[in-house]
C-alpha cells in the first residue's frame, strides 16, 4: 500500500509547507525512497563545507551545523523508530537540500 504524502503540510518557523512543494523543490521526496542514502550523506557532507566556509560567529552558520550534525547523527543509527525517521525527514525538508 503506498501512501500519497502530496497532501501533508509541514509547519516549519512559521511557514507552512505542502508535500509535494518539498519533493518538487528539494528532489527528496518525503517517502525516503527517492534518494539513496550516500547520496543524503553527500549532501550533508556538502552542505557542512558549505556553511563551514561561512563567518565563525554567524548564528545561521553554527544552528545549521546543529541541524546537519543531527542529521548526520540520526542517517547513522541501524534501526531508527518511526519518530526518528520522521525527524529525519523534518530536518531534510528545513534545510532545503
Amino acid at each position: 500500500m503506498e501512501i500519497d504524502h502530496s497532501d501533508q503540510t509541514v509547519q516549519q518557523d512559521g511557514y507552512n509547507i505542502h508535500g509535494h512543494d518539498l519533493e518538487r523543490s528539494q528532489g527528496i521526496g518525503l517517502g525516503s525512497n527517492s534518494v539513496s542514502s550516500e547520496e543524503k550523506n553527500a549532501a550533508v557532507h556538502d552542505e557542512i563545507e558549505r556553511v563551514n566556509r561561512l563567518p565563525s560567529n554567524s548564528s545561521y552558520a553554527l544552528h545549521r551545523l546543529r541541524v546537519l550534525n543531527k542529521i548526520l547523527n540520526l542517517m547513522s543509527v541501524q534501526q531508527r523508530n518511526s519518530l526518528q525517521d520522521e525527524e529525519l525527514e523534518l530536518l531534510f525538508a528545513s534545510l532545503s537540500l
